[in-house]
């Protein structure tokens, strides 16, 4: 198969936009798999009232099939034709948050296909705020199927070549809009319950959406074995660079006895950092992702340093943990992923 590429500037107009589009839209229209920026990652897409065409995300990624998609829509209207029992909270952070980095999690109307939902009776349902997303979903008039455009397992893409590098001739098209913002996927909200749950820290934060509307729970068995999963991502291990990585829970002098430890087994260590403590450490490879005084920094290279570890060629990743406050729990929500729950802690 042959994955075209188009590139869209995002910062023109929706009346320049649309023809650079057209393709891709006609494409999704016809049941194939397309790749689109979000302002969280890159996105596959694909006609979600279509079962074949869901199925051809599934392939594309080897995504196993009982792990939900989020919707995607271009206007909030779409809601109505696919959602029933829209609760307060749930318009109100539309109307807050929408477009932007949250899906709410709603009771499904018929017409949307069994393997978007993997056979629950809610939805998962988001407005992306990229205007190149939100200018291909409008063309394409559809509900768009997406999860994140790369390998199952692998570092979500938050650069058009991330997708190309791991989907090339697996998907019909890939519309490069640049890189993406927000570098964590979008926060997940189940509105089905008294109190909403936050299923997945993502863009939004807990301190937002309870600014909005008041007392949110946070579900504390995302990764119960058996249970199935209403959001997306959370069932299976994700975001793994090629090689073992473990989060670091102490000191950075503790971080570099590790490292140490490491270089005297024969090891060729890396080490996943913020720019206060590129400088300290002593290691092979030492990345960094952003700055611990605004971790919205970590959060968008977080998956593109990932998967630059793989160029180095490193045995072994260090992560330094951070403060799980704000978007800082999405990041290290996604650390603790990679790692498979991997942690080395200073006191034990």
């Amino acid at each position: 198969m042959e994955t075209k590429i188009w590139i869209v500037d995002k910062f023109m107009g929706h009346d320049l936009i649309y023809p650079q589009l057209e393709e891709a839209a006609q494409l999704l229209k016809q049941g194939e798999t397309v790749a689109f920026p979000t302002e969280t990652v890159y996105g596959l897409g694909a006609d979600a009232t279509s079962d074949e065409a869901v199925d051809k995300i599934f392939l594309a990624k080897g995504r196993p099939s009982d792990n939900p998609l989020i919707i995607h829509i271009g206007n909030k209207k779409k809601v109505e034709e696919i959602a029933v029992d829209i609760p307060t909270p749930a318009r109100v952070l539309m109307n807050r948050f929408w477009p932007g980095p949250l899906t709410l999690v709603l009771k499904k109307k018929p017409g949307i296909s069994e393997k978007v939902t993997a056979g629950l009776e809610t939805v998962g349902i988001r407005m992306p705020s990229h205007p190149v997303a939100l200018a291909l979903l409008e063309a394409v008039d559809l509900p768009i199927a997406a999860p994140s455009a790369n390998l199952s397992g692998k570092p979500s893409p938050t650069l058009a070549k991330h997708v190309l590098a791991d989907l090339n001739g697996r998907i019909s098209g890939i519309v490069d809009g640049g890189p993406t913002g927000v570098g964590v996927e979008s926060t997940v909200l189940d509105c089905t319950e008294a109190i909403p749950v936050i299923l997945r820290p993502g863009g939004i934060t807990k301190e937002q959406i309870e600014e909005a509307i008041g007392p949110v729970n946070v579900d504390k068995a995302l990764l119960a074995s058996g249970q199935a999963p209403k959001s997306p991502g959370m069932k299976y291990t994700h975001y793994a660079p090629d090689a073992p990585l473990y989060i670091v829970e102490g000191s950075r002098e503790f971080l570099q006895q590790k490292i140490d430890d490491l270089k005297a087994q024969g090891k060729r260590a890396g080490v996943l950092t913020t720019l206060e403590n590129e400088s300290f450490y002593r290691a092979d490879v030492v990345l960094v992702c952003g700055t611990r005084h605004d971790l919205s920094t970590v959060a968008a290279h977080l998956y593109e340093v990932l998967r630059s570890f793989n160029e180095h060629h490193v045995d072994i990743i260090l992560s330094e943990s951070f403060p799980q406050e704000g978007v800082g729990q999405a990041v290290m929500n996604r650390l603790m992923k990679a790692a498979g729950h991997q942690v080395i802690s200073e006191i034990d």
